[in-house]
């Protein structure tokens, strides 16, 4: 059975943040540099940027669980316009094309419901085909380009895609 479970104590955030590390450099590779994975990594999905983004930036960070197993984890930010930002959604290669994708998109929409936001949007990095597809296939539109500067000489270079709820 799947379950989404919130991580609410620093146990669950560290683990997470190593989850991120993992499936970041299976996710990425080819896609981006090493340099710029461990950079990103390090920067915001690290257990000191995860613990941060939950304490004061408002994220909420989930887990897939099947079975008992970890499997990966995605999170939420709601913003000031009343729009929710999915602002992660990675799971381990395995375990892709399963479906839990499309049943934890069906938990963030009602989720989104729930908080009476209008829409949920995304940004994916505009060479990362497979997750394209998936945000596609859920329904989701690209609404514009965007690059934003992330330091030490790198690049987020992305799509915002977005749903209506």
């Amino acid at each position: 059975m799947l379950e989404f479970v919130k991580c609410e104590t620093d146990h669950k955030l560290r683990r997470t943040a190593e989850m991120a590390d993992d499936i970041w450099h299976e996710c990425f590779e080819g896609i981006i540099s090493d340099e710029q994975i461990d950079y990103m990594v390090d920067n915001f999905q690290s257990y000191a940027a995860i613990k941060k983004q939950v304490a004061s930036q408002g994220y909420e960070y989930y887990n897939f669980v099947l079975d008992g197993t970890r499997i990966g984890y995605f999170a939420l930010v709601g913003q000031k316009d009343g729009t929710l930002l999915l602002s992660k959604l990675y799971m381990y290669k395995e375990y892709r094309g399963n479906g839990y994708a499309s049943q934890a998109f069906e938990f963030i929409k009602e989720n989104a419901k729930q908080r009476g936001c209008r829409q949920v949007w995304l940004t994916v990095n505009r060479h990362n085909y497979g997750a394209i597809k998936v945000y596609e296939a859920f329904g989701m539109k690209r609404l514009r380009e965007q690059v934003a500067d992330i330091g030490n000489g790198f690049v987020m270079d992305d799509y915002i895609y977005g749903i209506d709820i």
